[in-house]
């Protein structure tokens, strides 16, 4: 199920107070992504965005996806928190009231050359479009169970790296992008790039669990990159988006 978030032109999948599932352009918009050439720390990041946002002239509320690129895994609780401070953000430009937030998000932790504090990698926001086709991103998801508990409790496969886990992972992930297009009626065949996260070898499943359903259409990204929180070992995040822009 989605919701419609009028303030910022775009429909989203409800999901935890840190982030939402996905975000897709409501009709008459499209969804522009902007990677920023050199990561901005956090502060620098969201002022930069409230710059490029504004001078486009849309309202900060058109903010509807980030990437963000973190020093190393966070324990559950060193998460929580750094979820608490990222949120506060979003309340001051009208996107986070307390419960829900619809923003979709990415964070993952380069495990080599990683950045010194928690930074932007990119963000996409919507603007007026007369083109139909429609635009979406995807958030970031691992291989911890939606729900209650602990990430521990969780995970699929916790701590299990021999082949056969980290197939179950992978399929888990896969299938996790799969449900929150489908909330969209979208699927693979709409989308334009997908971005895999991980440092530990998964090629042995490549051709079944991803190329063949059809997540590799238009190529895929590895980034050498560990998920945010300490265990989690495979992530993955997807997207629509006709413009994109490098600053």
């Amino acid at each position: 199920m989605t919701r419609d978030f009028e303030a910022g032109n775009y429909r989203f999948i409800p999901a935890v107070f840190q982030y939402s599932g996905g975000a897709a352009a409501l009709p008459g918009y499209e969804i522009e992504r902007v990677r920023f050439d050199t990561w901005l720390p956090l502060a620098d990041g969201f002022a930069a965005i409230a710059k490029y946002i504004q001078a486009a002239g849309r309202p900060l509320t058109a903010f509807c996806a980030c990437e963000l690129r973190s020093p190393g895994a966070f324990t559950d609780e060193g998460f929580r928190k750094f979820n608490e401070h990222y949120v506060k953000t979003l309340g001051e430009w009208g996107l986070y009231d307390g419960t829900t937030n619809p923003v979709a998000r990415s964070n993952v932790c380069p495990e080599i050359d990683p950045p010194s504090e928690p930074s932007f990698y990119a963000f996409s926001f919507t603007r007026p479009s007369a083109n139909t086709t429609p635009t979406f991103v995807i958030a970031g998801s691992g291989e911890a169970r939606e729900g209650a508990g602990s990430y521990a409790e969780r995970t699929v496969r916790y701590r299990d790296l021999s082949p056969e886990g980290m197939k179950e992972k992978v399929q888990y992930v896969v299938g996790a992008m799969e449900r929150r297009m489908s909330a969209f009626a979208l699927g693979w065949k709409d989308v334009t790039a997908a971005h895999v996260y991980t440092t530990r070898d998964f090629h042995h499943v490549l051709p079944d669990a991803l190329v063949r359903r059809g997540a590799a259409r238009s190529g895929l990204t590895w980034h050498f990159a560990r998920p945010p929180v300490i265990d989690l070992e495979f992530e993955m995040d997807c997207r629509r988006v006709m413009r994109e822009v490098v600053i």
